[in-house]
């Protein structure tokens, strides 16, 4: 069943709720700032949630997902994704109540940050630069800004005060019984229309090795309160986006170290945002969904064969861990990572059927990752609209004769009757998923290339320890 049934159902009801009032400023912060990152189906789904609010109020009718449906003409797989990648960017909480036959759910929209704030969050602007590109990114903040025309220090301020224009009228001073203090309050159960303030994207600090980090800083004399808590969570945000580890975290936090022995965040942000252009030349990493997501996982039960145990890893691990893990742990290439990003984000594919992908060109094309090939697959595999790795097994065990005429670079031959030669059978490496599907080789055939074979057993290896969880991290 897939994950979105168990979640929600077209006739679970929704309330729509907003946490300080939405301004009309906010549309374009969204649509450009948020959009890009996002994509307009989470634009879509938040500007609809936004309608069924009333003019300046912050609460919505109650209403049922099917209405919802009818309203984006979308089914409810695609909604749910939406509403997902709307909570984990920040603009949206949800709340659930579950009764013996019915679900309700409240949907709290949450403001934008500010353009300021966006602008200087140290994520969220690091992944619209990349996405949009420099030139766009220019563009979006001169949209943002504004010229100071008039400079205030060539003016004195002349403003009066409250107490040089108002007075109190103490002859009718009022009473203040507890009557009155009540009556200053809003009714019970009520509370007064208003903005709050949101929040920057914050990524756990419990994913980050903060005790390596601080054994590493003690041997250089870095004192334990110089790791603030605020220094804490931008060191949190930096290896999130940067992928960087406690060992190179320790040299970033030296550099930003000031003469009184406190870290400068901005320091420590742009000598992160140095390391990670010195390591890839140049460029920004990309906002991607680190593994599949939720909604297309199929392996919700415990593993019971070998098939279901790789099918989990895939599902549980994101393409770049995928590539290190094969190589034993050495740092993907810049070229296997960029034909990667270029295929989840040309084609859509998701990570996990991303990670069916490379391990079968790499085991068809003796560990090499093709771009051509790879491509020719990915848009095979895009038009048919797979999602999930497990479809993606189905589809390569189907299409494998096909694919192999690619990886040989031709089209399917006709017989040729002028020659009597049969060309050799090519030995080949499967994905151990493959098995079950793989065509028995002619009587009297041997295995005549045994540097293939041995890859094969040492892949089969790697992947027997990355099941058992030996070789990940």
């Amino acid at each position: 069943m897939a994950q979105h049934w168990q979640e929600m159902l077209p006739v679970d009801r929704y309330t729509v709720a907003a946490n300080g009032l939405l301004h009309e400023y906010d549309r374009k912060v969204l649509t450009f700032l948020y959009q890009p990152l996002i994509g307009s189906t989470c634009f879509s789904l938040y500007m609809t949630l936004w309608a069924e609010l009333a003019e300046n109020r912050l609460w919505s009718s109650s209403n049922t997902h099917h209405s919802l449906m009818n309203f984006m003409d979308m089914n409810l797989e695609r909604i749910y994704q939406a509403r997902v990648k709307l909570e984990g960017i920040g603009l949206l909480k949800v709340y659930e109540r579950k009764d013996d036959e019915s679900r309700s759910f409240i949907y709290e929209l949450i403001p934008p940050l500010t353009p300021e704030e966006f602008f200087l969050d140290g994520m969220l602007n690091i992944y619209l630069y990349r996405k949009v590109g420099k030139n766009q990114y220019s563009r979006l903040k001169r949209f943002f800004s504004e010229e100071n025309i008039y400079s205030k220090k060539e003016y004195q301020d002349v403003t009066k005060s409250f107490q040089d224009v108002y007075m109190s009228g103490y002859q009718e001073t009022i009473s203040l019984t507890a009557d009155t203090e009540q009556a200053m309050l809003p009714p019970d159960g009520q509370h007064f229309i208003g903005r709050n303030e949101p929040e920057s994207i914050q990524v756990s600090q419990t994913l980050f090795n903060f005790d390596l980090l601080a054994a590493g800083l003690n041997e250089s004399l870095v004192p334990k309160k110089a790791l603030t808590n605020r220094v804490r969570n931008a060191i949190s945000n930096l290896a999130f986006l940067y992928g960087i580890d406690p060992i190179q975290m320790k040299n970033i936090v030296i550099s930003a170290l000031t003469e009184n022995n406190e870290i400068n965040i901005e320091e420590l942000r742009k000598s992160a945002r140095d390391w990670y252009q010195l390591q890839n030349y140049d460029q920004l990493p990309s906002l991607v969904d680190r593994t599949q997501p939720i909604l297309h996982q199929t392996q919700k039960k415990e593993p019971e064969t070998k098939e279901e145990e790789l099918l989990r890893y895939l599902e549980m691990t994101s393409p770049r861990q995928l590539l290190k893990d094969i190589s034993g742990g050495a740092e993907p290439s810049k070229s296997d990572l960029q034909i990667i990003e270029d295929v989840m984000f040309q084609q859509k594919l998701l990570p996990g059927v991303v990670n069916v992908l490379i391990q079968y060109v790499m085991l068809k094309s003796d560990m090499k990752l093709t771009k051509a090939y790879v491509e020719k697959i990915a848009s095979h595999w895009a038009r048919k609209k797979i999602t999930t790795a497990k479809e993606a097994f189905v589809l390569a065990k189907n299409e494998h004769k096909q694919y192999t005429e690619w990886a040989d670079g031709k089209k399917t031959p006709k017989a040729s009757k002028s020659s009597g030669k049969k060309k050799p059978i090519r030995t080949e490496m499967l994905p151990d998923w493959f098995d079950d599907q793989e065509k028995p080789r002619p009587a009297g055939k041997k295995q005549d290339d045994e540097e293939l074979e041995l890859k094969k057993r040492e892949l089969e290896e790697t992947l027997k320890k990355l099941r058992s969880g030996e070789g990940t991290d």
